[in-house]
Parts: C-alpha cells; structure tokens; sequence
C-alpha cells in the first residue's frame, strides 16, 4: 500500500518532468520519438549517447535523452509511459516484473555485469572495519537499485538484521552531500560517486564479490512493450549500437573512456580506470545460454530476476514473485544473433 501511495506521489513530478506522460502508441505520442532514460555510470549506454549513435542509425526519429538518478525513477517513468528505452539495473527490473508494479517492459541487452564499480564504503573514522560493526550506524544507499540489493545481500549474509541499523534512502549525489557533511557513517553506491566516498573511506564489501557469493547484479537496457510492438526496426538499431559500444569497450578502451568521460566530466583517466571495474559482456555473449538466450533456447537471465525477485520478497520489500514462463516472456531475444554480429 506505502509503494502505491508513493507511486501516485511521484507520477505527477515524473510526467511533469517527461514530457506529456502519453505511451509512445496509443497515447498520442509521435511515432518518431524515442525517449531514452540513461544514467550517469560508466556504460556503452554513455558512449551510444556521446557518439550519437541512434541519431546516426535512425535520422527519421527524434532521439530525446534524459538523465536519471535511480533505476526506482526510471520504474516510475515508465508506469507514467513516459520512457520508451532505458539503462536500469536488474534489482529494479525485477521489482518492475513484480506486483505491484507489472511494468509491461521487455529486457533487450545486458550492458554490464556490476564488480568493483559498486560497493559498500565505511567512513574511515566511524571505527568500523567489517559489515557486522555496522549494527546502530546510519548507512545510506538509493532505494529499488541494484545497491539497495546488495547492501540487503550483504547484511544478510552477516547475519545482520536491517532494522539493526539505520538505512536511508538517498540519490547519489545527496549520498556525497551527506557523506561530505558526517551525517551518515556508510554508503552502498556506484561510480563516479563511489570514488569520492573511497577518499575517506574503506570497502567492506563490493558487488563482485557478492556475485561469487550468489548475489549477482547487472545494468540492463529495458524496452516499453508497447514501443517495441510499434517499433520493432527501431529496437534492432539500438541493440546494434549497444553492440557497438561493448566492442569500442573492449577493442579501444581510450576511445571508450573518452566518449564517457566527456559524459560524466571526467578525466579521460578516471573514466578509463572507472570502466575497468565493471565487467562487459562480448556481444556475442549476450546471446548465450548464461544471458539472454536466443527465442529456442531462453537464458539463464530470466531465472536470475526471478531470484532476485523471491529474495526481494522475502525482506519484504514487494508483494509477490512472478512466475519463470512470465519473466522468460519479458526477456526479448528475436533477431538477437543477428543484431550483435559486427
């Protein structure tokens, strides 16, 4: 009932800062639009927008992108139908599979594995050196993201209760402002943020090694439904300059680095040293049993957000697990050998 509420909170703030809310088919949108949500993380999300990619592939369409802090607003914004594409972690997107929310998107690329790029950090004179000494601090994290997820995983695998400390929800950029000014003691957050917070701090933990653990998370590029039915041409050349991105990651990381570094103003050093703790997938990779799949053969990916899903239920956190067959038909894979060839 408290999400609902919240939902309904923030919807009128989301479409005010959209656009006019409607779907991309049905609601009077123009056909030709495709409304992008990234966010400011090292990805080839960054690098498709900084190259102008899409704008290359599809002159006839207005490219219109918009930044986003979490993948929680991203959620909203697509139950407003004020997003057609977007870059989203997994622990949102199985939140979004899930009652309440049942947001009618399909998952079309896998755009990173997370690793040493999120993690959770100690102030360096809160005198705690492991996750059990946490117990009574105040730990901020970004609520219905992939942090939020492992920061859950990680009390839980102490052993340590959430109501045992104090967890607040927080952007990461007023994590900084808080971080800055003593009002919180950790944080479990992502890059570029991340680094400042390591300046005066230590990892008790990062998502790496909470995928070892079972726990894995990832940034996926979600599709509204309705947008792909309607523009299914559209889909193909955006998966083929995501494509495009993880091979520049991988076979020019300057260039890479570059691209994302005039994105998140950064130093062409720091993007470069950003992107080497994530994990980038090949493009054909995606494709495999282990991701996505293909139509004949589904991925393993689909049974991930449905564990994920089940242990968001059980710190209750949503209201129910959606079943295999309905996640597994939210996973779009047609084509998808095809558009990741180079």
């Amino acid at each position: 009932m408290r999400l609902r509420i919240l939902l309904t909170f923030v919807l009128a703030a989301v479409l005010a800062a959209c656009g006019d809310g409607t779907a991309s088919q049905g609601g009077g949108a123009p056909a030709n639009r495709i409304r992008l949500a990234y966010q400011a993380f090292p990805s080839g999300d960054l690098i498709v927008k900084n190259k102008r990619w899409l704008e290359e592939a599809l002159p006839g369409y207005r490219i219109q992108w918009t930044k986003f802090d979490s993948g929680a607003s991203i959620n909203t914004a697509f139950v407003a139908g004020s997003v057609d594409i977007a870059a989203i972690g997994s622990s949102p997107v199985a939140r979004g599979l899930s009652a309440p929310l049942n947001i009618p998107y399909q998952v079309a690329f896998v755009l990173d594995v997370a690793g040493d790029n999120e993690a959770l950090v100690v102030r360096n004179d809160s005198g705690v050196s492991s996750i059990e000494g946490l117990r009574g601090k105040k730990v901020a994290t970004s609520f219905a993201s992939t942090a939020h997820y492992s920061l859950l995983a990680a009390l839980d695998r102490a052993g340590i209760r959430e109501s045992e400390l104090t967890v607040v929800d927080l952007e990461p950029q007023d994590i900084l402002a808080s971080w800055t000014r003593g009002d919180i003691d950790a944080a479990y957050t992502w890059l570029p943020t991340l680094k400042e917070l390591k300046r005066n701090g230590k990892v008790l933990v990062a998502s790496r090694e909470l995928a070892t653990a079972g726990k894995p998370t990832l940034d996926l590029g979600v599709v509204s439904t309705a947008f792909l039915k309607a523009h299914p041409q559209a889909v193909d050349a955006w998966r083929k300059a995501e494509a495009r991105a993880l091979r520049l990651i991988a076979d020019d990381r300057a260039a890479a680095a570059a691209a994302v570094a005039a994105e998140l103003n950064l130093t062409a050093q720091d993007a470069e040293e950003q992107l080497g703790q994530g994990v980038f997938l090949k493009p054909a990779d995606l494709a495999s049993p282990e991701w996505l799949g293909t139509p004949e053969r589904p991925g393993a990916l689909a049974a991930g957000l449905v564990s994920a899903a089940q242990f968001l239920k059980d710190q209750q956190k949503i209201d129910a697990v959606p079943d295999l067959a309905t996640v597994r038909d939210a996973i779009y894979t047609k084509g998808l050998p095809d558009v990741l060839a180079p």
